[in-house]
C-alpha cells in the first residue's frame, strides 16, 4: 500500500518564488507547442534567453523526430486490424507479428525503426545548460520537456476519478495506472495467434482491438496541442528555479548539474533519445545520476517506483529512498510506492543504465492533475508543489555530492 495523501494542504514553500514560477509558465504556456515544430523552438529559445538574464549559457540543439505517437502507433495496428478480417492465414499471423513488434519497440524506449526508418522526421529542439566543472567528481542530469501533449477522449480526467469513486477499496490498493498501450500490442498479437492456430474468435477479437486503438489514435491526432502547464511546464520551471539558485550560489562542490528540457517528450521520448545518442557516451554510468521531473504541479509530489508502458522498468532505490529521506528533512509530503505505466524521459536514462529517478504529482485520486486535457493551463497549476519540487531536488544534489549512494 502508499502512504496516504495529507487531509489538508502544506504550506508554500516560498509564495515569491511561486509567483515567479508561474509567471515563466504563462509565457511558455501562451507559445503552442506540440512536438517537433516551431512553437517547441521558441519555447527552447525563450528558456535559453531566461537562462543567460542569470549568467548561464545554455544552448538550443537540433534533433530529429518524426513527432507524433498517433502514427507509429495507429499505422501497426490498422494494418494488423485488416489483416484480421481480410488476409489469408499466413499473411495475418505475419502481419499481426510485425506489427506487435513495431509498437513494443516503438513504445518502450527501443530504437523506435519503424518510425525512424519509415515515417517523416522533422527539426526538434532541446535545451541543454551545464553548470559546475566538467571534471566534477559526480554529474547529475536533470530533465524536464517544454513540448505539449494532444489531447483525446481516453485521457478525459473523469474516466479515472469515477472508476476511483465508485469502487474506492479497490482503488485506495492500486499503485499503478491503467495499461492503456497494452492492448495496442495485445490486439496485433491476437490476430496473430488467432490466424496460427486457427481460432477465429481470437482473431476477430484482435481485430476489434485493434480498430479501437486506430479510432483513438485519429481522435488525438485531429485535436490541438493543450497548453501543458503541469504537463510539463511546471517541471521545465522547476529546472529553471534550479538552474538560477545553481548560478547564484554555485552547485554543491565536487557536482556538475546538466539541466535540459527536452523536445518531443510527448512523442514518446524522442528529445531524449536524441539527447541519448548526443551525449549519453560522455557519461561515466557509476558517477552520473539522472532526475526526471515530470508534471510537478499536481497537489502532491510523487517519487516512481518504475514505470514503462509494457513492463515496469524500476528506479534505483538508493534514489527513491534518498528522495524520502530528502522530503522527511523538508517536512514535504512524497507519495511513495506508485507506478507509471506510460512513461516519461527518466525511462531513456534507465533503458541506458543510468541510476535514474523520476519525479512527479498528482492528486488524492493518485492522478496527475488536467493530464492531456485542455484545462491543463497555467491557472490550475499549484505552484506550491512546483516550489516544493526545486527545494527537493535542491537537497537531493547537495547529498549526492556528499557521496549519497546512487544505485
Amino acid at each position: 500500500m502508499t502512504a496516504e495523501a495529507p487531509s489538508q494542504p502544506q504550506p508554500p514553500t516560498d509564495p515569491p518564488l511561486e509567483r515567479e514560477l508561474r509567471a515563466l509558465v504563462e509565457r511558455l504556456a501562451a507559445i503552442e507547442r506540440p512536438s517537433a515544430s516551431s512553437g517547441e523552438r521558441a519555447a527552447a529559445e525563450l528558456l535559453r534567453e531566461e537562462f543567460a538574464a542569470f549568467g548561464v549559457e545554455g544552448r538550443v540543439e537540433r534533433e530529429k523526430a518524426h513527432g507524433t505517437y498517433w502514427w507509429p502507433v495507429g499505422i501497426p495496428t490498422l494494418a494488423s486490424a485488416l489483416a484480421a478480417w481480410r488476409a489469408r492465414r499466413p499473411w495475418a499471423a505475419l502481419v499481426g507479428t510485425l506489427a506487435a513488434a513495431a509498437v513494443v519497440d516503438d513504445i518502450t524506449g527501443g530504437k523506435q525503426l519503424f518510425r525512424r526508418t519509415l515515417l517523416p522526421r522533422r527539426d526538434t529542439w532541446n535545451f541543454v545548460a551545464e553548470i559546475g566543472p566538467p571534471d566534477a567528481a559526480r554529474t547529475v542530469i536533470v530533465v524536464a520537456h517544454h513540448d505539449a501533449a494532444h489531447p483525446g477522449l481516453v485521457f478525459h480526467p473523469e474516466l479515472p476519478r469515477t472508476l476511483a469513486r465508485t469502487f474506492p477499496r479497490v482503488h485506495r490498493h492500486l499503485n499503478a495506472t491503467p495499461p492503456t498501450m497494452w492492448g495496442a500490442v495485445a490486439g496485433p498479437l491476437a490476430v496473430a495467434l488467432g490466424a496460427l492456430f486457427k481460432n477465429q474468435l481470437v482473431r476477430a477479437l484482435g481485430g476489434v482491438v485493434n480498430a479501437g486503438y486506430v479510432l483513438a489514435m485519429a481522435d488525438i491526432a485531429l485535436r490541438k496541442p493543450v497548453p501543458g502547464a503541469n504537463d510539463n511546464l511546471s517541471g521545465v520551471a522547476a529546472i529553471w528555479a534550479l538552474g538560477r539558485r545553481l548560478a547564484q550560489h554555485g552547485p554543491p562542490a565536487g557536482l556538475r548539474v546538466v539541466l535540459v528540457s527536452t523536445g518531443s517528450e510527448e512523442s514518446f521520448m524522442e528529445g531524449m533519445q536524441a539527447f541519448a545518442r548526443r551525449h549519453f557516451a560522455a557519461f561515466d554510468r557509476e558517477r552520473t545520476a539522472v532526475i526526471c521531473l515530470d508534471t510537478v504541479g499536481s497537489p502532491h509530489l510523487l517519487a516512481l517506483e518504475g514505470e514503462g508502458m509494457v513492463w515496469i522498468n524500476r528506479y534505483s532505490r538508493a534514489l527513491i529512498e534518498l528522495a524520502h529521506e530528502c522530503a522527511r528533512e523538508l517536512g514535504i509530503f512524497l507519495w511513495r510506492g506508485l507506478r507509471l505505466r506510460n512513461a516519461t524521459d527518466g525511462l531513456i536514462a534507465l533503458r541506458h543504465g543510468f541510476p535514474a529517478l523520476a519525479i512527479g504529482s498528482c492528486d488524492r485520486y493518485k492522478i496527475p492533475s488536467n493530464y492531456h486535457w485542455p484545462t491543463d493551463t497555467p491557472d490550475r497549476v499549484d505552484y506550491g508543489t512546483v516550489a516544493d519540487c526545486v527545494e527537493l531536488v535542491a537537497l537531493m544534489l547537495e547529498r549526492i555530492a556528499g557521496g549519497a549512494a546512487l544505485r
